[in-house]
């Protein structure tokens, strides 16, 4: 089994097991406060669930986002994934919202994640095996939201923005998988969603970037489907 490949694609879900990995884990990266990023273009407008204000600018782009993200009901393309050790490991994705997703690593790595809109499977190919979480606990569950509000709906806690990209960092809480910081960066000439980081509680990151993307291909269903009887605990 490729153990940190199978990491990597836990700590996407947010979900690693305590204690399962963490002999192999490196030191947690110190993470700069993301409130403190926030740069201040104009007059406060409006504030966030936790409190961050927002200028005119920031609400016009978590508008302008958020519109385009819920257009997208299906997409498929390529992922490049880097885990907390600073491995690279890349595939193809098919998203299906609300809730379907298959992120499928190119070989070596044998793992595949599987979400069927109510759970998420983490596959090794090679040894039939696979572990299952709740989609609802694991911070995928915003991004595979069938609508998504990031201004009224999430737990905002930074927005900042540039010539190329607007990035929102959420605090996604959940009492089985903790506290997790979400931080998604789009495209600020074409909305695009290009990459997300998922931080766990320990301070561990999974970055993923996604690209080639096809928004009008219909992924086949069955790409979604969790095979229970198949693959063993």
């Amino acid at each position: 089994m490729d153990r940190l490949t199978k990491l990597s694609a836990i700590l996407l879900l947010g979900a690693c097991p305590l204690g399962a990995f963490a002999q192999n884990a490196p030191a947690p990266k110190q993470q700069p406060n993301a409130q403190t990023q926030q740069s201040k273009q104009g007059p406060v407008v409006a504030k966030t669930k936790s409190g961050v204000e927002l200028d005119q600018r920031q609400i016009n782009s978590l508008e302008r986002v958020t519109k385009f993200f819920n257009s997208t009901a299906t997409l498929v393309g390529k992922f490049h994934q880097i885990g907390p050790d600073g491995s690279k490991t890349e595939g193809i994705f098919y998203m299906q919202r609300p809730g379907r997703v298959r992120f499928q690593y190119e070989e070596p790595s044998p793992i595949e994640l599987v979400s069927d809109g109510s759970s998420i499977a983490v596959r090794n190919r090679t040894l039939a095996t696979q572990d299952i979480y709740p989609l609802s606990q694991t911070p995928l569950r915003f991004l595979l939201a069938d609508k998504i509000d990031l201004l009224r709906d999430s737990n905002i806690t930074a927005v900042f923005q540039d010539d190329l990209f607007v990035t929102v960092v959420i605090e996604e809480k959940s009492q089985v998988a903790g506290t997790h910081r979400l931080r998604m960066l789009f495209g600020a000439k074409d909305n695009q969603l290009k990459q997300w980081t998922i931080t766990d509680p320990q301070g561990f990151d999974t970055t993923v970037s996604v690209y080639d993307l096809d928004s009008k291909t219909q992924p086949d269903p069955g790409l979604f489907r969790i095979d229970f009887t198949r693959y063993q605990q």
